[in-house]
């Protein structure tokens, strides 16, 4: 791991565009502003973009990485991609004053392995589909599914951590990831071991297998959560829990000054996507009972992706420790403001497909976050904004920064 001149200059100059980024005052007005949405108690609605069409806008200098090695060159990419954000869209990140080295740790996964078709419309697609096939079948499957489990190459760590040492000297601060954040959507690899249409069908012909299936997922996550304390592998330092910056008093109260890297001091997130399809009850049945043991480990949770949440959230709320909500494009945002209560975050997901097409419609754009901001005033929410999931903007990157102008003056920013 140890690099050329040339990588380090790269590297080094990075970090101080970085740092100057990081330095600014307004980062701190920013994590006072995550820190009042995140104690329910809002000065304005928040603002974030993530998960972005990367291939679209690669054609940006700023995006071209340079540096071979894999380590290396996924800070490179972090970096790289931090500074382009906030170039073009900075709306409410925040930028910590510091570069995280990570740990070097590996996990096993479940043991069972997702087998797919892929398919693409063009070669260019940011979001190509797939077609999970059956590998998880039968009982006499389910003990293939093994408890997740970690390990520490503490040699490599240590290895990086002075390479790094050497490289940003003079030029960054240094902080050492405590480990990995946890997905409790646990739904999601299922359905990618036995097909989501499969899936479906046994929530009516296979009731007690479907059963099976999760309790021994939900045993394998626990096993995985148990150890990594063990290991004390949780990142309790993380600010984003998916892609809500997650600052607060109790967990986070500023950069880098976690609790300790242990679960009942981070945040997981939990979603069960495909049960947007179902009925709340087949929810309750199917996924409650697992989620909520998970999430009992943890200190918060934030819930939902793509799901409709909105005709059950008396069930949501009901998740041990759960502190965000999200309301995604599928769902009646009237009806979620109205019963979201005031004490949990409606963490919103503006459609993506407005930015989509071959034309865009700046009005409707606004009018569509206009309508979001007047529902959770109206009902005392506490709100935040996350455009993600975005497939594609056409091949025009302007369109992110337009649309984050449009949501900052919106919100009163």
């Amino acid at each position: 791991m140890i690099l050329l001149n040339d990588d380090i200059n790269i590297l080094r100059e990075l970090a101080a565009s970085y740092m100057e980024i990081a330095e600014l005052p307004v980062m701190r007005e920013k994590i006072g502003l995550w820190k009042a949405l995140n104690r329910s108690k809002m000065i304005r609605p928040m603002v974030c973009i993530d998960q972005l069409p990367w291939d679209e806008l690669s054609s940006d200098e700023t995006l071209q990485c340079r540096i071979t090695d894999p380590y290396w060159r996924k800070l490179e990419w972090e970096l790289r991609s931090t500074i382009y954000k906030w170039k073009h869209f900075p709306v409410d990140m925040v930028v910590e004053p510091f570069i995280t080295i990570p740990k070097v740790i590996a996990g096993s996964g479940y043991g069972l392995r997702a087998e797919s078709d892929v398919f693409r419309l063009s070669e260019d697609t940011t979001a190509p589909s797939r077609l999970y096939k059956q590998v998880l079948s039968d009982f006499d499957d389910i003990p293939k599914i093994r408890d997740l489990s970690f390990s520490v190459d503490a040699q490599k760590t240590q290895e990086v951590w002075e390479e790094a040492q050497r490289i940003f000297q003079g030029v960054a601060t240094l902080v050492q990831g405590h480990g990995i954040g946890f997905h409790l959507g646990v739904w999601d690899y299922l359905t990618e071991v036995m097909g989501v249409e499969n899936a479906y069908i046994d929530f009516v012909d296979r009731p007690d297998f479907l059963h099976a299936c999760m309790d021994r997922i939900t045993e394998s996550a626990i096993a995985g959560i148990k150890q990594a304390n063990e290991l004390m592998i949780h990142d309790d330092i993380a600010n984003r829990c998916h892609c809500s910056y997650i600052y607060t008093d109790e967990l986070l109260p500023d950069c880098g000054q976690g609790k300790g890297p242990v679960s009942k001091n981070s945040w997981a997130f939990g979603l069960a996507q495909l049960f947007t399809s179902v009925s709340p009850d087949m929810m309750e049945e199917f996924e409650f009972p697992y989620i909520s043991r998970m999430a009992e480990y943890f200190g918060m949770i934030y819930y939902g992706c793509c799901d409709r949440l909105d005709d059950r959230l008396e069930m949501v709320k009901k998740i041990p420790h759960v502190r965000k909500v999200s309301c995604s494009p599928w769902s009646d945002r009237k009806r979620f403001a109205e019963n979201i209560g005031a004490e949990l975050i409606m963490s919103n997901k503006p459609t993506p497909a407005l930015i989509a097409g071959s034309s865009v419609n700046w009005d409707a754009v606004e009018a569509d976050l206009q309508m979001t901001v007047d529902l959770a005033r109206a009902n005392n929410v506490n709100l935040e904004m996350i455009l993600k999931d975005i497939s594609t903007v056409a091949h025009k990157p302007d369109r992110l920064t337009r649309w984050a102008d449009i949501a900052m003056k919106v919100v009163g920013a």
